[in-house]
Protein backbone atom coordinates (compact mmCIF):
# COMPACT_ATOMS: atom_id res chain seq x y z
CA UNK A 1 0.00 0.00 0.00
CA UNK A 2 2.97 2.24 0.96
CA UNK A 3 4.21 1.85 -2.50
CA UNK A 4 0.90 2.02 -4.55
CA UNK A 5 0.45 5.44 -2.66
CA UNK A 6 3.83 6.93 -3.30
CA UNK A 7 3.53 6.14 -6.75
CA UNK A 8 0.35 8.26 -6.75
CA UNK A 9 2.07 11.18 -4.91
CA UNK A 10 4.59 11.32 -7.54
CA UNK A 11 2.32 11.26 -10.08
CA UNK A 12 0.21 14.03 -9.04
CA UNK A 13 3.13 16.17 -7.87
CA UNK A 14 4.78 15.47 -11.65
CA UNK A 15 1.23 16.58 -13.27
CA UNK A 16 1.12 19.17 -11.04
CA UNK A 17 4.79 20.70 -12.14
CA UNK A 18 3.53 20.34 -15.62
CA UNK A 19 0.53 22.27 -15.47
CA UNK A 20 2.15 25.01 -13.42
CA UNK A 21 5.23 24.95 -16.23
CA UNK A 22 2.35 24.89 -19.35
CA UNK A 23 0.38 28.30 -16.99
CA UNK A 24 3.87 30.25 -17.14
CA UNK A 25 4.41 29.51 -20.83
CA UNK A 26 0.80 30.48 -21.92
CA UNK A 27 1.53 33.70 -19.51
CA UNK A 28 4.39 35.08 -21.37
CA UNK A 29 3.09 34.98 -24.87
CA UNK A 30 1.88 37.79 -26.67
CA UNK A 31 -1.66 38.31 -27.64
CA UNK A 32 -2.22 37.57 -31.32
CA UNK A 33 -3.09 40.89 -33.49
CA UNK A 34 -6.68 42.08 -33.56
CA UNK A 35 -7.53 43.49 -37.44
CA UNK A 36 -10.43 45.02 -37.46
CA UNK A 37 -11.87 44.68 -40.81
CA UNK A 38 -15.28 46.68 -40.54
CA UNK A 39 -13.64 49.88 -41.45
CA UNK A 40 -11.28 48.50 -43.96
CA UNK A 41 -11.09 50.40 -47.24
CA UNK A 42 -12.22 49.46 -50.97
CA UNK A 43 -8.86 48.76 -53.10
CA UNK A 44 -8.07 51.70 -55.64
CA UNK A 45 -8.28 51.25 -58.86
CA UNK A 46 -5.49 52.18 -61.15
CA UNK A 47 -4.54 55.87 -60.87
CA UNK A 48 -6.18 57.73 -63.61
CA UNK A 49 -3.53 59.96 -65.99
CA UNK A 50 -4.30 63.99 -65.43
CA UNK A 51 -5.49 65.42 -68.97
CA UNK A 52 -2.98 67.65 -70.21
CA UNK A 53 -3.94 71.01 -70.43
CA UNK A 54 -6.05 72.83 -73.60
CA UNK A 55 -3.94 73.56 -76.38
CA UNK A 56 -4.23 77.60 -76.96
CA UNK A 57 -6.45 78.70 -79.51
CA UNK A 58 -5.96 79.98 -82.74
CA UNK A 59 -7.46 83.44 -81.28
CA UNK A 60 -4.96 83.51 -78.81
CA UNK A 61 -2.12 82.95 -80.69
CA UNK A 62 -2.84 85.31 -83.46
CA UNK A 63 -3.82 87.98 -80.82
CA UNK A 64 -1.66 91.17 -80.76
CA UNK A 65 -1.58 93.58 -78.16
CA UNK A 66 -3.35 96.41 -78.74
CA UNK A 67 -0.98 99.41 -77.39
CA UNK A 68 2.69 99.69 -76.38
CA UNK A 69 4.31 101.82 -73.67
CA UNK A 70 7.57 103.25 -74.83
CA UNK A 71 10.55 102.24 -72.94
CA UNK A 72 14.16 103.78 -72.57
CA UNK A 73 16.12 102.96 -75.69
CA UNK A 74 13.36 102.08 -77.73
CA UNK A 75 13.28 103.38 -81.51
CA UNK A 76 9.67 103.64 -83.69
CA UNK A 77 11.80 101.14 -86.15
CA UNK A 78 12.30 98.47 -83.38
CA UNK A 79 9.03 98.61 -82.25
CA UNK A 80 7.75 97.93 -85.39
CA UNK A 81 9.48 95.14 -86.09
CA UNK A 82 8.65 93.45 -82.57
CA UNK A 83 5.43 93.63 -83.50
CA UNK A 84 5.39 92.78 -86.73
CA UNK A 85 4.00 96.41 -88.15
CA UNK A 86 5.15 99.17 -90.91
CA UNK A 87 6.71 101.70 -88.78
CA UNK A 88 4.98 104.44 -91.28
CA UNK A 89 1.73 102.77 -90.26
CA UNK A 90 2.41 103.85 -86.51
CA UNK A 91 3.68 107.22 -87.92
CA UNK A 92 0.02 107.43 -89.22
CA UNK A 93 -2.20 105.52 -86.69
CA UNK A 94 -0.57 107.78 -83.59
CA UNK A 95 -0.34 111.34 -85.49
CA UNK A 96 3.85 111.18 -85.15
CA UNK A 97 5.32 114.19 -86.80
CA UNK A 98 9.06 113.17 -86.57
CA UNK A 99 9.96 109.26 -86.57
CA UNK A 100 12.49 109.43 -84.65
CA UNK A 101 11.22 111.29 -81.71
CA UNK A 102 9.19 109.23 -78.94
CA UNK A 103 8.96 109.68 -75.55
CA UNK A 104 9.05 107.76 -72.55
CA UNK A 105 5.92 106.18 -71.41
CA UNK A 106 4.21 107.18 -74.83
CA UNK A 107 1.84 104.93 -75.54
CA UNK A 108 1.34 104.11 -79.40
CA UNK A 109 -1.38 102.40 -80.84
CA UNK A 110 -0.47 98.88 -82.51
CA UNK A 111 -3.77 98.34 -84.67
CA UNK A 112 -5.43 101.25 -87.24
CA UNK A 113 -8.40 102.69 -85.91
CA UNK A 114 -11.30 103.52 -88.05
CA UNK A 115 -11.59 104.44 -91.65
CA UNK A 116 -7.36 104.89 -90.92
CA UNK A 117 -5.42 104.39 -94.41
CA UNK A 118 -2.31 101.97 -94.00
CA UNK A 119 1.04 103.07 -95.38
CA UNK A 120 -0.04 100.56 -97.71
CA UNK A 121 -2.89 102.97 -98.95
CA UNK A 122 -6.07 100.26 -97.65
CA UNK A 123 -8.41 102.15 -95.89
CA UNK A 124 -9.77 100.07 -93.25
CA UNK A 125 -13.54 100.38 -91.86
CA UNK A 126 -15.40 98.74 -90.00
CA UNK A 127 -17.19 95.72 -91.49
CA UNK A 128 -20.92 96.41 -91.97
CA UNK A 129 -23.93 93.98 -92.58
CA UNK A 130 -25.03 93.33 -95.73
CA UNK A 131 -28.50 95.08 -97.31
CA UNK A 132 -31.20 92.54 -97.23
CA UNK A 133 -31.68 91.15 -100.55
CA UNK A 134 -35.44 90.87 -101.98
CA UNK A 135 -36.66 87.17 -102.15
CA UNK A 136 -36.09 85.92 -105.65
CA UNK A 137 -39.95 85.50 -107.49
CA UNK A 138 -39.54 83.14 -110.09
CA UNK A 139 -42.29 83.50 -113.27
CA UNK A 140 -45.14 80.92 -113.09
CA UNK A 141 -44.54 78.86 -116.22
CA UNK A 142 -47.28 79.27 -118.94
CA UNK A 143 -49.95 76.62 -118.84
CA UNK A 144 -49.83 74.37 -122.14
CA UNK A 145 -52.91 75.73 -124.53
CA UNK A 146 -55.78 73.28 -124.03
CA UNK A 147 -57.49 71.76 -126.65
CA UNK A 148 -60.42 72.86 -127.99
CA UNK A 149 -63.64 70.35 -127.79
CA UNK A 150 -65.75 70.22 -130.67
CA UNK A 151 -69.01 71.65 -130.53
CA UNK A 152 -71.89 70.88 -132.51
CA UNK A 153 -72.24 73.01 -135.93
CA UNK A 154 -68.37 73.64 -135.64
CA UNK A 155 -66.56 72.73 -138.66
CA UNK A 156 -64.76 69.47 -138.06
CA UNK A 157 -62.12 69.76 -140.72
CA UNK A 158 -60.22 71.45 -137.78
CA UNK A 159 -60.47 68.39 -135.25
CA UNK A 160 -57.79 65.49 -135.65
CA UNK A 161 -57.64 63.28 -139.18
CA UNK A 162 -57.54 60.21 -137.29
CA UNK A 163 -60.90 61.45 -135.81
CA UNK A 164 -62.48 60.70 -138.81
CA UNK A 165 -61.00 57.47 -140.12
CA UNK A 166 -62.48 54.10 -139.32
CA UNK A 167 -60.54 52.00 -136.92
CA UNK A 168 -57.85 49.83 -138.81
CA UNK A 169 -53.77 48.90 -138.34
CA UNK A 170 -53.14 51.65 -140.94
CA UNK A 171 -54.30 54.40 -139.60
CA UNK A 172 -53.23 53.09 -135.67
CA UNK A 173 -49.51 52.72 -137.29
CA UNK A 174 -50.03 56.53 -138.73
CA UNK A 175 -51.59 57.84 -135.04
CA UNK A 176 -48.18 56.53 -133.42
CA UNK A 177 -45.73 57.18 -136.04
CA UNK A 178 -47.34 61.30 -136.09
CA UNK A 179 -46.89 61.37 -132.51
CA UNK A 180 -43.34 60.32 -132.17
CA UNK A 181 -42.56 62.58 -134.39
CA UNK A 182 -44.07 65.46 -132.41
CA UNK A 183 -42.66 64.58 -129.26
CA UNK A 184 -39.03 63.45 -130.58
CA UNK A 185 -38.21 66.40 -133.20
CA UNK A 186 -34.28 66.01 -132.59
CA UNK A 187 -32.64 63.21 -134.85
CA UNK A 188 -30.29 60.99 -133.41
CA UNK A 189 -26.56 61.23 -133.79
CA UNK A 190 -25.03 59.76 -136.66
CA UNK A 191 -22.46 57.06 -134.44
CA UNK A 192 -18.95 57.68 -135.56
CA UNK A 193 -17.54 55.33 -137.26
CA UNK A 194 -14.60 53.53 -135.60
CA UNK A 195 -10.80 54.80 -137.45
CA UNK A 196 -9.22 51.77 -138.96
CA UNK A 197 -4.95 51.64 -138.92
CA UNK A 198 -4.96 53.82 -142.17
CA UNK A 199 -7.41 56.62 -141.30
CA UNK A 200 -5.96 59.55 -140.30
CA UNK A 201 -7.37 60.99 -137.11
CA UNK A 202 -7.70 64.39 -136.42
CA UNK A 203 -5.59 66.34 -133.50
CA UNK A 204 -7.81 67.03 -130.53
CA UNK A 205 -8.00 70.06 -129.65
CA UNK A 206 -5.90 70.97 -126.50
CA UNK A 207 -8.30 71.85 -123.31
CA UNK A 208 -7.81 75.30 -121.87
CA UNK A 209 -5.32 75.35 -119.27
CA UNK A 210 -6.44 76.86 -115.59
CA UNK A 211 -5.04 80.47 -114.94
CA UNK A 212 -1.71 80.15 -112.45
CA UNK A 213 -2.46 81.67 -108.87
CA UNK A 214 -1.56 84.50 -108.60
CA UNK A 215 1.85 85.50 -106.54
CA UNK A 216 1.18 86.35 -103.28
CA UNK A 217 1.87 90.21 -101.78
CA UNK A 218 1.94 92.30 -99.02
CA UNK A 219 -1.32 92.89 -99.77
CA UNK A 220 -2.24 89.08 -99.06
CA UNK A 221 -3.86 87.97 -95.50
CA UNK A 222 -2.14 84.06 -95.67
CA UNK A 223 0.30 82.42 -94.11
CA UNK A 224 3.33 80.66 -94.85
CA UNK A 225 1.58 77.72 -96.51
CA UNK A 226 1.38 80.47 -99.34
CA UNK A 227 4.74 81.85 -99.09
CA UNK A 228 7.35 79.77 -101.13
CA UNK A 229 10.67 80.72 -99.07
CA UNK A 230 14.11 80.84 -100.68
CA UNK A 231 17.70 81.20 -99.33
CA UNK A 232 18.41 84.79 -99.18
CA UNK A 233 22.08 83.96 -99.95
CA UNK A 234 24.90 81.60 -100.19
CA UNK A 235 27.45 80.76 -98.34
CA UNK A 236 28.02 78.96 -95.21
CA UNK A 237 25.36 78.68 -91.79
CA UNK A 238 27.81 79.78 -89.15
CA UNK A 239 25.36 81.11 -86.71
CA UNK A 240 22.12 79.38 -85.79
CA UNK A 241 18.25 80.59 -84.27
CA UNK A 242 17.96 80.05 -80.88
CA UNK A 243 15.32 81.11 -78.00
CA UNK A 244 17.30 81.03 -74.70
CA UNK A 245 20.69 82.69 -76.27
CA UNK A 246 18.33 85.44 -77.91
CA UNK A 247 19.82 85.08 -81.28
CA UNK A 248 16.55 86.27 -83.35
CA UNK A 249 17.87 84.42 -86.99
CA UNK A 250 20.91 82.63 -88.19
CA UNK A 251 23.53 84.00 -89.85
CA UNK A 252 25.49 83.51 -93.34
CA UNK A 253 28.91 83.82 -93.89
CA UNK A 254 30.68 85.01 -97.59
CA UNK A 255 32.35 87.23 -98.88
CA UNK A 256 31.17 91.68 -99.64
CA UNK A 257 29.55 92.19 -102.15
CA UNK A 258 27.87 88.67 -102.78
CA UNK A 259 24.46 89.18 -103.51
CA UNK A 260 21.57 89.80 -100.92
CA UNK A 261 18.31 88.06 -102.19
CA UNK A 262 14.66 88.75 -101.07
CA UNK A 263 13.60 85.12 -99.66
CA UNK A 264 9.54 86.11 -100.87
CA UNK A 265 8.11 88.28 -102.29
CA UNK A 266 6.82 91.61 -100.30
CA UNK A 267 7.36 95.47 -100.36
CA UNK A 268 9.76 97.23 -98.41
CA UNK A 269 9.10 98.82 -95.42
CA UNK A 270 12.42 99.55 -94.21
CA UNK A 271 16.15 100.23 -95.71
CA UNK A 272 18.12 102.22 -94.17
CA UNK A 273 20.39 102.35 -90.45
CA UNK A 274 18.41 103.18 -87.73
CA UNK A 275 17.87 99.63 -85.67
CA UNK A 276 20.75 99.50 -83.21
CA UNK A 277 22.98 96.23 -84.09
CA UNK A 278 22.02 95.86 -87.84
CA UNK A 279 24.42 97.91 -89.43
CA UNK A 280 22.20 98.52 -92.88
CA UNK A 281 19.33 96.93 -92.29
CA UNK A 282 16.25 96.07 -95.15
CA UNK A 283 12.74 94.88 -93.71
CA UNK A 284 10.06 93.10 -96.19
CA UNK A 285 6.96 92.42 -95.19
CA UNK A 286 5.20 89.76 -96.78
CA UNK A 287 1.90 89.42 -95.49
CA UNK A 288 -0.09 90.59 -92.59
CA UNK A 289 1.56 87.51 -90.78
CA UNK A 290 5.11 87.51 -91.55
CA UNK A 291 8.35 90.05 -91.95
CA UNK A 292 11.69 89.19 -92.62
CA UNK A 293 14.83 90.90 -92.22
CA UNK A 294 18.59 91.51 -93.93
CA UNK A 295 21.08 92.89 -91.61
CA UNK A 296 24.86 93.97 -91.76
CA UNK A 297 24.71 94.82 -95.67
CA UNK A 298 27.21 96.91 -97.73
CA UNK A 299 24.73 98.11 -100.10
CA UNK A 300 21.30 98.37 -100.01
CA UNK A 301 19.88 98.12 -103.62
CA UNK A 302 16.37 99.07 -102.67
CA UNK A 303 14.01 101.80 -101.51
CA UNK A 304 10.81 101.93 -98.82
CA UNK A 305 7.78 101.03 -100.68
CA UNK A 306 9.03 99.19 -103.03
CA UNK A 307 7.82 95.69 -103.96
CA UNK A 308 10.22 93.05 -104.65
CA UNK A 309 9.81 89.33 -106.14
CA UNK A 310 11.33 85.83 -104.69
CA UNK A 311 15.30 85.89 -105.52
CA UNK A 312 15.43 89.62 -106.30
CA UNK A 313 18.64 91.14 -105.37
CA UNK A 314 18.27 93.60 -103.46
CA UNK A 315 21.27 94.32 -101.42
CA UNK A 316 25.17 93.36 -101.25
CA UNK A 317 26.86 91.45 -98.36
CA UNK A 318 28.92 93.07 -96.21
CA UNK A 319 30.36 93.86 -92.55
CA UNK A 320 28.27 96.69 -91.13
CA UNK A 321 27.65 96.39 -87.47
CA UNK A 322 29.52 93.29 -87.86
CA UNK A 323 32.74 91.46 -86.86
CA UNK A 324 32.96 90.22 -89.77
CA UNK A 325 31.49 89.58 -93.47
CA UNK A 326 27.53 87.83 -93.12
CA UNK A 327 24.45 88.09 -93.59
CA UNK A 328 21.87 87.91 -90.73
CA UNK A 329 18.63 86.63 -91.45
CA UNK A 330 14.93 86.51 -89.20
CA UNK A 331 11.51 85.82 -90.11
CA UNK A 332 9.42 87.28 -87.82
CA UNK A 333 5.51 86.09 -87.43
CA UNK A 334 3.31 88.59 -85.81
CA UNK A 335 6.82 90.10 -84.72
CA UNK A 336 7.87 87.11 -83.07
CA UNK A 337 11.30 85.88 -83.98
CA UNK A 338 11.16 82.37 -85.73
CA UNK A 339 13.60 80.18 -86.45
CA UNK A 340 14.20 80.30 -90.09
CA UNK A 341 15.25 76.75 -91.01
CA UNK A 342 11.76 75.34 -90.54
CA UNK A 343 10.46 77.32 -93.25
CA UNK A 344 13.73 77.37 -95.99
CA UNK A 345 14.06 74.83 -98.47
CA UNK A 346 16.77 72.31 -97.90
CA UNK A 347 20.01 73.69 -98.18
Amino acid sequence: MSIHFARSAARAVTAGFLITLFAAGCATREPAPVEDRTARPAPKGPTATPAPPPAPTATEIEARPQTYTVKRGDTLHQIALDNGLDYRDLVTWNGIENPNVIRVGQVLRLTAPENATTATGVTTAPLRGAPPVAPEVKPVPASPPVAAVARPGDNLKSAPKALKEPYSEHALREIAAASAAATSPTPSPTPTPTPSENTPVASAKPEAKPESATPLTAADNGDSDRLDWTWPAKGKLIGAFSETANLKGIDIAGTAGEPVVASAPGKVVYAGTGLRGYGKLIIIKHNSIYLSAYAHNREILVKEGQQVTRGQKIAEMGNTDADQVKLHFEIRRLGKPMDPVRYLPPA
